[in-house]
């Protein structure tokens, strides 16, 4: 399962649609120094001119300078970046033997990375293993070090830790319990996947942290355990390695220092990071109950005392104002999900409902494409903040295969975008001066909310259409546990801050929520959220009965009288290509079939529609405004398995036949039910889609299909509105 991965990594080298960080706001440079033979691989972050240099330094060979994923995007819109693997991990070199990896080793390449990057001094922030190589650094050129930030800080000090220290690292053991899985001999001999998960759930002691040991047990696989075993031997002075201690340096140390140490920590107990600051005169903040993994597991917390610390050190001339309180004007900010188009247009309804009941309300939206595109055609103010968003959409089309989407994994996976974008959203709240934040599925405003209740400083309404992540049946036992563990921590989030949400919208009716449990021993799903949300009813944006005339509409494609049409739409993101080409390789089979039915294909605003084949009887289209009108205009349609155009569809009375993404929770479980309960649409999997036949053959089906399906209410943005109302 170990291997030494040395290749390049493209991600780390171009802008990559999962990271925080975008290039095309900040001029950034990647590059290796050589120092002793020994390559260092490091990243340089340059947006804002003239700013202080912050560098994140390495912590231990387990993990690379990935860690440090949820600090980078947020620091790089404020401050000089830098980063670098230290010796053994990432994309650095792996000298051999225990005495490449002493502490000042580890001192020197920060040095050598400093000097390769042209800095000529730097705020230095370690976390664990890091603070004693910043250390040396601060005590023996202090001129390069203009502050110390030290989280959790772990090696060095004469501080003891029970249960820890007796066990030796370098004599083999005859047992495997507990801290004996420390040792190199166990991890030579087959142990290290063990030690991984004991070490690392130690880490992150915090309930709920799934995601953070997975990811640092991904991370510490792209070493071998011998590369660990001589980091590890380095920095203890075993294997002829010769280790300064490290006491006599910290009282060296000038510089501010700050130190921050959870009280939870079970690697190194807090008393380490109090030693730490009692020998170099600094600063400490205690995290209570937090572990020793506080910038994955607290980041935000750690991105706000990172940046006060920073601004501690580097002054710089405040420039604030303030407004008396009577003389504000009635603000609100929108957020909307921008994975697909259809929070987008339903939250325009709301809007402009919300604004018919408090016309003195101004609304500014913080949002990415494709919603930015709505917006625009709507005149809606776009908030110049979002220009620092990291899209959702871009991600969630990387994390796509062929009509293929692991929905709750690839939102797991997304964890560095939605720090990110929490801490824009946060920075623009805090000078805002808002009555209130609507969030229409804003996943990370809602957790991170939850998770520092004390930045909420505004009414908070939040929206969804679906309650629940709930596991594909392939995801086996694994998943299972995953969805369930994330539907507790939800679940308790709301026990424990209620006060957080203002007011729960689910937008539809009772009926519309799944059933079943969120899990063993957590309660159902519906009885839950009917005692924690209000209904709304369905937004549609639109009444059917007042769409007026489309036979402008299917001119304009082309539709003869006597035809009919049969429109192909995936959706706003660019995750559909695979089925507008599967329907595209029906067309001919559908026409032999039924002649008189026309194809019109919407590609939507991030599949090109040039990049698509043409056939006889078929139009390719881009992105439409207001889709919903060429919905009405057609006879038929095949479409992904999203909420919005389906409904749309529903509340038209269209025949149409949906293909959910596969392994896509939402579609196939929480719209299927709602769409069966609403007697509506063909469902048709993406395997049997495969055959151009089989397809040919459900379009040709339901276009002859008379329905009638149960009604769509009309009502549901102006109900939505009135909950939003009487919180401004």
């Amino acid at each position: 399962m170990t291997t030494d991965l040395r290749q390049a990594d493209t991600a780390r080298v171009h802008t990559h649609p999962s990271r925080a960080v975008d290039r095309d706001w900040t001029t950034s440079s990647v590059g290796t120094t050589v120092r002793d033979g020994v390559e260092l691989a490091y990243e340089v972050y340059d947006a804002v001119p003239g700013a202080p240099t912050v560098m994140l330094v390495p912590t231990w060979a387990i993990v690379p300078s990935r860690f440090w994923k949820a600090q980078i995007g947020f620091l790089a819109r404020h401050y000089r970046v830098v980063t670098f693997d230290g010796r053994g991990s990432g994309l650095s070199g792996r000298p051999v033997g225990a005495a490449a990896y002493t502490d000042g080793e580890y001192a020197a390449d920060i040095v050598a990375v400093l000097d390769a990057t042209a800095t000529e001094r730097a705020v230095l922030v370690t976390e664990s293993c890091g603070a004693s190589w910043a250390v040396h650094v601060a005590a023996k050129q202090p001129s390069r070090v203009t502050g110390l930030l030290a989280i959790a800080p772990s090696c060095g000090l004469d501080v003891a830790t029970p249960g820890r220290d007796e066990v030796p690292f370098d004599e083999p053991l005859d047992t495997t319990r507990g801290w004996a899985k420390y040792n190199k001999h166990y991890w030579l001999g087959g142990g290290y996947d063990d030690f991984l998960e004991f070490f690392f759930g130690r880490m992150f002691p915090e309930p709920h942290s799934t995601k953070q040991i997975e990811d640092c047990i991904r991370w510490a696989h792209e070493l071998t355990p011998q590369t660990l075993a001589d980091s590890t031997s380095g920095r203890l002075g075993c294997d002829g390695a010769v280790c300064e201690p490290l006491v006599p340096l910290a009282r060296q140390v000038t510089c501010p220092v700050l130190v921050v140490h959870g009280t939870d920590d079970r690697i190194r107990p807090q008393e380490f990071g109090e030693r730490l600051a009692e020998l170099t005169g600094g600063d400490l903040v205690l995290l209570q109950d937090a572990g020793h993994g506080a910038s994955a597991r607290d980041a935000v917390k750690v991105n706000h005392l990172i940046a006060q610390f920073v601004d501690r050190v580097h002054p710089s001339p405040p420039r604030t104002s303030w407004r008396r309180a009577a003389a504000r004007p009635k603000r609100a900010l929108y957020l909307s999900s921008p994975i697909g188009l259809g929070h987008a247009q339903r939250d325009v309804a709301i809007a402009a409902e919300l604004r018919a009941r408090r016309p003195d309300l101004q609304i500014d939206w913080l949002a990415q494409h494709p919603v930015t595109r709505v917006l625009a055609q709507h005149g809606e103010r776009v908030h110049p903040a979002s220009a620092w968003l990291r899209n959702e959409s871009g991600h969630i089309e990387h994390e796509a295969g062929e009509h293929d989407l692991h929905a709750f994994q690839a939102l797991r996976r997304m964890d560095e975008i939605l720090v990110h974008n929490f801490m824009v959203f946060d920075e623009v709240v805090a000078d805002g001066d808002y009555d209130l934040v609507i969030g229409d599925e804003a996943w990370d405003v809602d957790y991170f909310l939850h998770e520092n209740p004390e930045l909420k400083r505004f009414a908070f309404a939040w929206m969804t259409d679906f309650v629940g992540w709930l596991p594909m049946p392939d995801g086996g036992p694994r998943e299972a546990a995953l969805t369930a563990d994330y539907n507790a921590e939800m679940i308790e989030q709301r026990a424990r801050f209620a006060r957080v949400r203002d007011r729960s919208v689910f937008v539809g009716d009772p009926d519309d929520v799944v059933e079943g449990d969120f899990g063993p021993g957590l309660p159902s799903i519906r009885t839950w959220t009917e005692a924690n949300f209000d209904f709304s009813g369905y937004v549609t944006g639109f009444d059917p009965a007042a769409l007026g005339d489309v036979e402008r509409i299917r001119s304009s494609m082309g539709v003869r009288p006597g035809e009919k049409l049969c429109l192909v739409t995936v959706g706003g993101s660019g995750v559909g290509s695979s089925l507008l080409r599967r329907v595209m390789d029906a067309v001919p089979l559908v026409r032999e079939l039924a002649p008189e039915i026309r194809f019109a294909f919407v590609t939507g605003p991030r599949i090109d529609p040039e990049s698509l084949p043409a056939y006889d009887g078929s139009t390719v289209l881009g992105y439409v405004p207001d889709l919903f009108r060429h919905l009405a205009a057609c006879d038929v349609a095949v479409v992904q398995g999203g909420l919005t155009t389906t409904m749309e569809l529903t509340a038209l009375n269209k025949p149409f036949v949906y293909v959910p993404l596969r392994h896509h929770f939402e579609q196939n479980l929480h719209v299927r039910a709602r769409l069966d309960r609403y007697e509506a649409g063909r469902h048709l999997a993406y395997e049997d889609a495969l055959d151009p036949g089989a397809l040919a053959e459900a379009i040709v089906k339901e276009a002859g299909r008379d329905v009638r399906y149960r009604p769509v209410a009309t009502d549901g943005a102006a109900h939505a509105a009135a909950m939003l109302a009487g919180l401004v």
